[in-house]
């Protein structure tokens, strides 16, 4: 596949004139085609990966889909958008056998309290964003009581 297409983006440059008018797409063509060479066949490296953008995009309209049936929701919950990139991995990678106790073990402990520690604070941010709409302004005068106990010397 790759030595095909890179014939024919050989017979695409050496008769770039022939093309007259489109000449210029043609070398946009050659250009965009160089630029994203290195990861241009990797679905052919790794037989689970999709081949297309379509292909791609139904394993998230499922994880959609499945989160609106599980929720009873019609938009994304809130719980996708804090732990999507989690959430959206797993469903895909997750065989419709399950797992076992051996399989969702981490391998990189560190990296794996690394991520856990990112989605806490995502978690977190949310949680201060629900306080303020609540309360405004008892979410703002705790907010400076901190700054104030942070700025007075004790």
């Amino acid at each position: 596949m790759r030595r095909d297409y890179r014939r024919l983006l050989a017979e695409m440059s050496g008769s770039k004139e022939q093309a007259g008018a489109l000449s210029g797409a043609v070398s946009l063509f050659l250009k965009v085609s160089r630029s994203y060479w290195k990861g241009l066949f990797r679905c052919y490296r790794f037989a689970d990966l999709p081949r297309t953008n379509n292909d791609l995009e139904h394993h998230f309209g499922s994880v959609r889909y499945g989160e609106r049936r599980a929720s009873g929701r019609k938009g994304a919950s809130p719980a996708m958008v804090v732990r999507g990139s989690v959430r959206v991995l797993a469903a895909v990678v997750t065989p419709r056998e399950g797992f076992v106790a051996q399989d969702i073990r981490p391998t990189d402990l560190q990296g794996w309290r690394t991520l856990r520690a990112s989605l806490e604070k995502r978690r977190e941010s949310r949680r201060a964003q629900l306080r303020f709409r609540r309360d405004p302004q008892a979410y703002l005068g705790r907010l400076e009581e901190q700054l104030l106990k942070q700025a007075l010397p004790s």
